[in-house]
This record gives C-alpha cells, structure tokens and sequence, in this order.
C-alpha cells in the first residue's frame, strides 16, 4: 500500500513507513500547509490528511503528536514544535521551566489520521507515559526524546534507542491502532 504523509518531515516518513510494514509512504513536498489551528492531536492530524487529499487521490496520512507535562498543565501539548521561539532550543526552555519541580510527570501522545482513496478515514491513537529527566541524556531519536524516561525504564528514549522507539513509542501505538482498524476495514 502506498501513502502520502501530509509532513515535510521525511524522517517521521521512514519512522512510519518501518512501524507500518508493507506501506511505502512518502512526505508530501508542499509549502503551502494549512496552519494547525485544530484544538486537538486529532484535528490537526485531519487537517493534514484532508489537505493530502487535495493533492493526490490515494491514501494520505495527517500526523499530530506532542508532549505534555503534568506540572505544566499538559503543556507543551499541541503546540510542542511551537514550543520555543525559531532557533531557541525546546529542550532547554522545558528545562527552565522544570526547574525547581518536583513533578516531573508526562506523556508523549501521537494521533494518526489515515484518509482511503474512497473519502473512508481511519485513525489510530498512542500514549506513551513517563517522566521528564533532569538533563538531557542520549543521542537517538530526536524532539524531546534526550529528556523523557518511560514509565518502567531507567534510560531517556535518546538512550534506549531506536529498535526501543520503534516497538514502544507513541508513534508506534498510534501506527499498530492504525494498522488494527484498516485491517479491520479489509476483514468486514
């Protein structure tokens, strides 16, 4: 099955392509995406999908994930690439923020929202809980991967890697949960 992922962003592409075995997906080269203006993961992964539809008449695929943190009142959330002003690094201004902060509480969520050449929409859901590190930590992976340490696990997911990222992240769940209800679609 071939795929259109409604992103510029050619590795979340191969990240994809490896967590939804049998697809051959590719980043959409447009420069004139919609804005994220959704209030959710789900809508601006929508907005995506239904901007690929536009553009091509297979299957396309909007994406939306982020991270949120307890003791921010679930920020960064939605706007986690927004986070930081242009050239300020994420990581750091989440740090600062922390500083001081004993609840270190969070969770990465991915939302998947796959379109099927007849208009039929799918979608797939993937948290990931965990806790912010004091430091950064790691060199796999990318975004806020160097400072998140998974429930249940000692490393950031910079240090577990990415043969661990790509059984156990939220990109994962929500592609596994995406891959069950197209399945599910072929079945009935």
């Amino acid at each position: 099955m071939r795929a259109i992922l409604c992103s510029r962003n050619a590795h979340k592409a191969r990240e994809l392509e490896v967590l939804l075995p049998g697809w051959t997906i590719e980043p959409l080269a447009a420069d004139d995406y919609p804005p994220e203006t959704g209030g959710s993961y789900y809508e601006n992964a929508s907005i995506k999908a239904a901007f690929g539809r536009t553009r091509i008449p297979g299957w396309t695929i909007g994406e939306d994930s982020g991270l949120e943190v307890a003791a921010l009142g679930g920020r960064p959330g939605i706007e986690s690439a927004r986070y930081a002003p242009e050239g300020a690094p994420a990581i750091a201004k989440l740090l600062g923020e922390l500083e001081g902060v004993e609840d270190r509480r969070a969770q990465y969520v991915s939302e998947l929202v796959a379109i099927a050449p007849d208009g039929e929409e799918f979608r797939g859901t993937g948290v990931v809980t965990g806790r912010i590190a004091m430091e950064p930590r790691g060199s796999e992976g990318f975004g806020y991967d160097p400072i998140f340490t998974p429930d249940g696990e000692e490393q950031t997911i910079a240090q577990l890697g990415d043969s661990w990222k790509a059984r156990n992240s939220h990109r994962a769940r929500s592609a596994q949960a995406l891959r069950e209800a197209v399945d599910r679609r072929g079945s009935a």
